[in-house]
């Protein structure tokens, strides 16, 4: 713990997401002041002059009421006030901490910042040039977060955003980091000998990665999948020795190390049928507010209209919320129409090719995206990832296990097969009645068809698929008749799904 037992009465701290400026008695979170009486602000200052350092009772008496005879329970009063004003013990996060028959206890790191450096932010952000759109919730949620836990993955499939809203939630952090806020992207890298060097370039760091120890800073770490032990290498010790420093990752996979906090990134909303009744209850969804934005930018006077309704959600639903794919399809509105688009949805593969000129190489084009994926698997999770296409709903590992595999793939290859892909975010895992399914998003799945197709064994393994529900038929017709019955109004047994094979809807 750092002790600022010099600092003077012009000083300047900063502690998690907080700065108390001492001359003005005022700590603000963010833009926003923190209400806390003059009382209250004066233990919170001896708290921090003192900080990692036991204060006691009488001690805090002796500064706080110099001339005056005090009870403990007024200590305690302010003390707990203060916490409330903190927020002293959500998240995890411990400001003050109480010394039993000794006094009180500043724990956060404490750091002394120059004014300056609250209003001339350092950074290397790309300028945005759209806004971002359906990602308020996450991005507060990681804003009030990350200044506290420090290190924080976000993961998920490709596509999903997770630069976006990273990039976000750095622009949004730029006034909390005293040493600026600095966008890394690891893409540019494939051989794990040149971590360190890439990052000390980047940070322009010329005494090397231990200059960061004494940073107040925030390192947003892009694309970290593909170099997972050298990150571990690095940010471990680094994390150790450089309190004020905060790292933003992201992943298709959690980098599993101490003290990490992995945030899964969700597709944007798409409206259910339900709420096809006003273009207002459609709008509310964030998937649709994409579209419609995008489109708009590149057809001017574009709107949403009752008799869109439909066609508008089921695009948002075939392209699986995914906010690429949502802006990469609403790229070809004004040369479509939404019902072009729509017939254009029957064939995904064309979508994964229509580009992004002006974005980084792996976002200009869906394929790129899960090219960077596929070519990171091994020779065995490519041809699992294959075959597995031929399934259009969710699946057990039994089901895959039997359609898939053969005498060079045995059946504990393909769990641990599932197990990979699942772990980066190519396939979905869902929970329900008791066993685990696997779903393959609408994209990701015409990408691994595409690949099945070159391999040239889609049409074994889809036999071998039909041939699977064919046996599940067979079996269901010893079944009572209203059991059969009920099973084929519920298309259990169709679109080439295996009786006892889980519902996609079974895993919701």
């Amino acid at each position: 713990m750092s002790s600022v037992k010099d600092f003077n009465g012009n000083g300047v701290l900063r502690f998690g997401p907080y700065v108390f400026h001492l001359r003005q008695r005022l700590v603000l979170d963010g833009d926003r002041p923190l209400r806390m009486g003059g009382r209250a602000l004066d233990i919170l200052r001896v708290l921090v002059e003192h900080a990692g350092e036991v204060v006691g009772k009488d001690e805090l008496i002796a500064c706080v009421w110099p001339n005056s005879v005090v009870e403990d329970i007024n200590v305690r009063v302010h003390i707990a006030a203060l916490r409330r004003a903190l927020g002293d013990g959500q998240d995890g996060q411990r400001y003050i901490v109480n010394i039993p028959l000794r006094g009180y206890c500043f724990v956060a790191p404490v750091l002394r910042v120059s004014f300056e450096s609250l209003h001339k932010p350092q950074h290397n952000l790309p300028a945005r040039l759209t806004p971002v759109i359906g990602r308020d919730p996450v991005v507060d949620s990681l804003v009030r977060q990350l200044p506290v836990r420090r290190f924080m993955t976000l993961v998920g499939p490709p596509g999903i955003g997770k630069t976006t809203v990273a990039l976000r939630v750095a622009e949004l952090l730029l006034q909390h980091y005293g040493d600026g806020v600095w966008f890394i992207d690891l893409s540019a890298i494939d051989d794990p000998t040149q971590m360190i060097g890439h990052l000390t370039r980047t940070l322009e760091l010329d005494a090397g990665l231990e200059a960061l120890v004494a940073w107040h800073a925030l390192l947003v770490l892009d694309n970290c999948e593909h170099l997972l032990e050298p990150c571990r290498t690095v940010l471990e010790p680094l994390l150790a020795s450089a309190p004020w420093l905060s790292i933003l990752a992201t992943s298709r996979e959690p980098l599993r190390l101490p003290g990490e906090t992995v945030h899964g990134l969700a597709a944007l909303s798409v409206p259910p049928v339900s709420a096809l009744h006003s273009v207002a209850e459609v709008m509310g969804h964030s998937a649709v507010q994409l579209l419609v934005s995008r489109a708009q930018a590149r057809q001017q006077g574009f709107a949403l209209r009752e008799q869109d309704l439909e066609v508008v959600r089921e695009i948002c639903h075939r392209l699986d919320g995914l906010p690429l794919a949502i802006e990469l399809a609403a790229a070809q509105i004004d040369a479509l129409a939404l019902v072009g688009l729509q017939a254009q949805l029957d064939n995904c593969f064309q979508l994964l090719t229509r580009g992004r000129r002006t974005a980084v190489a792996r976002h200009q084009t869906l394929k790129s995206a899960l090219d960077w994926s596929y070519l990171r698997l091994s020779a065995q999770e490519q041809t699992v990832f294959q075959r597995l296409a031929v399934f259009e709903m969710a699946f057990t590992l039994d089901v895959a296990t039997d359609v898939i595999s053969c005498e060079l793939l045995r059946p504990e290859c393909v769990a641990m097969a599932l197990e990979r892909l699942a772990a980066q975010s190519l396939l979905s895992v869902e929970q329900g009645h008791g066993a685990t399914g696997y779903r393959f998003l609408n994209i990701p799945r015409a990408y691994a068809l595409e690949r099945l197709e070159h391999s040239g064994q889609r049409q074994l393994f889809e036999r071998r698929h039909a041939h699977r529900s064919g046996e599940a038929w067979d079996s269901a017709r010893s079944l009572p008749p209203q059991l059969v019955e009920q099973l084929t109004d519920a298309d259990q047994l169709g679109h080439g799904q295996a009786f006892g094979e889980p519902r996609a809807d079974g895993f919701e």
